[in-house]
């Protein structure tokens, strides 16, 4: 496992290393949390040792941005947090190629120009051990040991895909320890409230989300008369008592939406501050990058992993607005409900940069346990699709990125990820028959450990 990945991160330095320090290498990575800081590493990194590099952040890591990269004149191309489930297109592409990847593969053995290090190949669970970002971490300190300093980009990494969730495993853990062990991590235990004031922390709550808290001002008020508290009072004024009695508050509100134990473990939990990066939590930063990458932002997310303080200030502005419109979405669907098939829930959604993480926030905040989501986002003569299930549902045999891949390819579009969370393009006439598909392979993965029932 941590050998095979060792050996693997050694021999795609020796690659990067065989191109002359003139080589501009070209980084292809995804626009979320963990493709952002990938690429952060990877930059970081290269830019060490004397590489030039040009970037870009993707959302779908299908056709058309690919295309584009193909028609380029590259010598080096590093795909992060993505690039394993498009490894046929790669092999077309011209130059050498190599993909750092954790999601779903096509195929173990590719061609000469592609040199492939996927978590799942290295004996990793992709969706729990390894990430985009950790992996790029194991090259970048191959490449050389002083980039250990990049401990933090990766613990964000993982962190913004909710790899914690359960506690920290496999390689992941391997690299929380090797920060805290180095002083580049610092852990508290503590609960997720940012912001100026407490109330912009509660209003601005997606996740965990509270219902009727988050994005509620009415509700936040209440909560205040209750507890005897200013409007402008800030977290950190509260005593313990205090906080005790918000913590409970919060605490029962999720519980009363029926909120699973191993989401319910993270909303008070240890958290990782790295003083070497803004001093900032982890998720924060994750959050933070997320925001850049799917508010429309994607560079300036990039630049705050390179370290730039006015990118990171400049990003806790316009967090807000990123977080409204997730609110105006969540709070909408709240109100007006989901579609419902057999094997899962559906709805749609006017961004599909934020189809997945409303997802996200449905499944775990709003909706019960017994059925996935699904994001629908109609623009043009495309229907881009986000999904998410959860861990009591991959336990019973979801695979909502097999179930992606298999449909997207039947119908010409393109699809893959993760068994917990997934996405697909299909063009906008195979809609209905994206859904019966959908609806038809997930129903048989869930009625399958059940005795098929």
């Amino acid at each position: 496992m941590a050998d095979d990945l060792l050996k693997l991160s050694k021999k795609a330095v020796d690659i990067i290393l065989s191109f002359p320090r003139s080589t501009r290498v070209r980084v292809i990575s995804h626009y979320d949390a963990d493709g952002i800081s990938a690429a952060g590493i990877i930059c970081k990194a290269l830019y060490r040792v004397g590489y030039d590099f040009h970037a870009s952040l993707m959302r779908n890591p299908f056709d058309k941005g690919l295309k584009r990269v193909m028609e380029e004149e590259n010598e080096l191309i590093i795909f992060s947090d993505m690039g394993s489930g498009q490894v046929d297109t790669i092999e077309k592409m011209k130059g050498q190629c190599i993909i750092v990847d954790h999601h779903q593969f096509i195929k173990k053995n590719t061609s000469r120009n592609v040199f492939q290090i996927n978590a799942n190949l290295c004996g990793f669970n992709g969706n729990y051990d390894a990430c985009g970002a950790t992996l790029a971490y194991s090259i970048a300190k191959c490449l050389d040991s002083s980039n250990i300093d990049l401990v933090p980009l990766a613990v964000a990494g993982a962190t913004g895909d909710k790899q914690y969730i359960g506690g920290w495993r496999g390689y992941n853990k391997t690299v929380v320890e090797e920060g805290l062990k180095n002083g580049l991590l610092e852990e508290r235990v503590d609960i997720k409230l940012y912001g100026e004031t407490l109330f912009d922390a509660l209003y601005y709550a997606v996740d965990p989300y509270y219902s009727g808290v988050s994005g509620n001002s009415e509700g936040i008020n209440r909560l205040f008369k209750k507890l005897g508290l200013k409007k402008n009072v800030r977290f950190e004024e509260l005593d313990e008592s205090m906080r005790k009695k918000l913590y409970s508050f919060l605490i029962l509100r999720l519980i009363k939406k029926g909120c699973e134990k191993d989401i319910l473990d993270t909303v008070i939990r240890s958290r990782y501050y790295a003083p070497g990066l803004f001093n900032c939590e982890m998720e924060r930063f994750a959050d933070l990058l997320d925001a850049c990458g799917k508010g429309g932002h994607r560079g300036l997310g990039l630049s705050m992993c390179l370290g730039d303080k006015r990118s990171f200030d400049e990003a806790v502005v316009l967090e807000k607005k990123y977080k409204q419109s997730i609110l105006d979405e969540v709070l909408k669907l709240e109100k007006k409900g989901f579609e419902e098939r057999e094997g899962f829930r559906y709805f749609y959604s006017r961004d599909s940069s934020l189809g997945g993480v409303i997802c996200g926030i449905a499944v775990n905040f709003i909706l019960d346990r017994e059925k996935p989501l699904l994001s629908l986002v109609r623009k043009d003569d495309e229907v881009h699709v986000s999904c998410r299930g959860n861990q009591y549902l991959v336990s019973r045999g979801l695979d909502l990125g097999g179930a992606m891949k298999i449909v997207a390819d039947r119908l010409g579009g393109f699809g893959g990820g993760h068994s917990i969370a997934a996405g697909a393009t299909i063009g906008l006439d195979k809609e209905k028959m994206f859904l019966d598909l959908v609806d038809e392979i997930v129903s048989k993965q869930l009625k399958k450990n059940i005795g098929g029932k």
